[in-house]
């Protein structure tokens, strides 16, 4: 019988981040984002989107903000183990400016239309290599709830997490411009390895996580 797999995909992302991603020896579930309830906080939300999560100890890998929500999920239940792709394990790692403009709110100003937007900035910043990708990531963005985007970035902004889970394993890019390497001490370090690896190094990406799956 297949282990379950849990996966949470990043912020502004979903399901389709992944198809490069070789998870076939497991019964793979793709946790789905909820509606956030206004003043919502992140322990709120977790405790809500645990009811996708059926599995005594599970397994999740999670994507940028994925990440940071399987750490939460970490707070309220036991984990088997938890694979970090291009995020953070506490609010330390993630930039001081991204924590300063939480600070002062000023990320609440940040008009939706522009944070969905698909153009040579955020393919720049998600590292997006070619027409496939830029156009993957402009239906994901296009897709992407505007109330759970804006709630999101509040998050990450003025996420408080001290203490890393025990159990967990951190993949980063050492080109990651939303998360820069600078920033973060990861158990693994893809070359060239940007926002969006998943897609543009997977095949290394694919070695690194089998290999931690093994182990379990």
């Amino acid at each position: 019988m297949k282990k379950t797999l849990y996966i949470f995909s990043g912020l502004g992302a979903d399901e389709r981040v992944f198809k490069r991603l070789d998870f076939s020896a497991f019964s793979v579930i793709h946790i789905k984002w909820i509606v956030p309830v206004i003043n919502e906080t992140i322990e709120q939300y977790t405790f809500r989107i645990l009811a996708q999560i059926t599995t005594e100890n599970p397994l999740i890998i999670g994507l940028s903000f994925g990440g940071i929500m399987a750490s939460e999920v970490a707070k309220q239940i036991k984990t088997e183990k938890i694979i970090l792709i291009a995020s953070a394990k506490t609010k330390f790692e993630i930039p001081f400016y991204f924590r300063f403009f939480g600070m002062l709110g000023l990320h609440k100003f940040l008009p939706t239309n522009l944070l969905k937007s698909s153009n040579f900035i955020t393919n720049w910043f998600f590292g997006t290599g070619n027409k496939v990708e830029k156009k993957l990531l402009k239906q994901i963005l296009r897709d992407t709830d505007p109330l759970f985007l804006k709630w999101a970035l509040d998050k990450v902004a003025t996420w408080k997490n001290k203490i890393p889970a025990d159990n967990i394993f951190q993949i980063h890019g050492d080109s990651d411009k939303i998360l820069p390497l600078a920033f973060v001490k990861p158990n693994s370090i893809i070359e060239n390895g940007g926002h969006l690896m998943t897609l543009n190094k997977a095949d290394v990406l694919n070695k690194i996580i089998q290999q931690e799956l093994q182990n379990i």
